[in-house]
């Protein structure tokens, strides 16, 4: 038996096919130095009501992170089963420990969550719980909405996300979702480190993934919060769970999304050195290659000249304005482009 397939240590007492709406906990075990037999609790809402689509909803992944647990948290207060045709998950709260202590990694093991997929139910706490929601919450979804921030690490535009998936018609299928959503933009786009991601675990079970960076900073982005709550609602009109259709006007006077992408290394702008990293543009930014993304300071080293840090693409700027103090390897700047369906090799290089 793999661990994927192994059950889950975490007990979760929701009928997930009970009509109605439920609200309750599924409860991980954590034993502590004064608590053998701890538990977790981990919040989840069910709304169902009829035949229809499963929609999951899923915030707080990493602790610093504030739209996506406020907007999710809002729609489970919200949605009345009379509303509902089919099903809606909402965990506006998943990992809890790293909630309640404002961290990205978990207070717990010190593992992101978001990269220790399809998890281990008996790993440590965060592939334990990274393990319940591949086995058990994911196998009921249609959709999943996985919503994030830049946390403290970056501010963002305001998007959604997506990889660019294999399968044409899952990848048309979640492009169609991300202009529902309705955020500024959407992006496409190949990370540093994704293969064991929940968006890359969700893509494995052939299952539309669409994420969210809505702010950053480490602070509540208040337009952020907006077009997540928005965005949720905007969902459940477009997989035909409420009625209604998707708003998606933007601030600006567009009508609709911009589909963007990150598809090769030179969209990134990397710290060469450990410093202080003095941004010279917001994101939401438009530039140019070879322009100057920032400068490197070293205000510990006497007469220390700062580097100049360019960027590699034209475009607008998608993540931006780390935190100041920066690690050799750190990404300061993430620039996106118009977006293009062709990502082979060639198309690419």
């Amino acid at each position: 038996m793999t661990a994927n397939s192994a059950k889950s240590r975490i007990v979760c007492p929701i009928d997930f096919d009970k009509e109605g709406r439920q609200a309750g906990y599924a409860r991980a075990p954590l034993s502590r130095n004064n608590s053998g037999w701890g538990t977790v609790e981990i919040p989840i809402v069910v709304v169902k009501n009829g035949s229809g689509p499963t929609v999951l909803f899923t915030g707080g992944l990493h602790g610093d992170e504030y739209e996506g647990p406020i907007a999710i948290s809002r729609l489970a207060q919200e949605l009345r089963p009379e509303q509902v045709q089919g099903r809606v998950i909402m965990m506006s709260a998943v990992n809890i420990p790293s909630i309640l202590a404002d961290t990205r990694l978990s207070p717990v093991d010190g593992w992101d969550i978001n990269r220790c997929f399809p998890g281990n139910p008996k790993g440590t706490f965060s592939q334990m719980l990274a393990h319940f929601l591949d086995s058990v919450i994911l196998p009921m979804a249609d959709i999943s909405i996985d919503m994030h921030t830049a946390g403290h690490s970056f501010d963002s535009a305001l998007s959604t996300n997506m990889h660019h998936v294999a399968d044409d018609e899952i990848r048309r299928k979640t492009l169609a979702a991300a202009a529902a959503f309705g955020a500024p933009y959407n992006v496409v786009f190949g990370g540093v480190d994704e293969d064991s991601t929940f968006t890359s675990c969700v893509e494995r079970r052939g299952i539309i993934s669409l994420g969210t960076e809505l702010g950053g900073w480490g602070r509540v982005n208040i337009e952020g919060v907006r077009i997540g709550r928005r965005g949720c609602y905007n969902i459940l009109k477009h997989m035909g769970v409420i009625e209604g259709r998707p708003e998606t006007a933007q601030k600006d006077g567009a009508a609709c999304t911009a589909h963007k992408m990150v598809r090769e290394p030179a969209s990134y702008v990397f710290a060469p050195k450990g410093g202080l990293f003095e941004p010279a543009h917001y994101a939401g930014e438009e530039v140019r290659a070879g322009e100057i993304a920032g400068y490197l300071h070293f205000i510990e080293d006497v007469d220390a000249d700062p580097i100049e840090l360019t960027y590699g693409k034209d475009g607008i700027v998608w993540f931006g304005a780390g935190p100041g103090r920066v690690a050799r390897g750190d990404a300061v700047a993430i620039v996106m482009e118009d977006y293009q369906d062709d990502w082979s090799s060639e198309a690419a290089g």
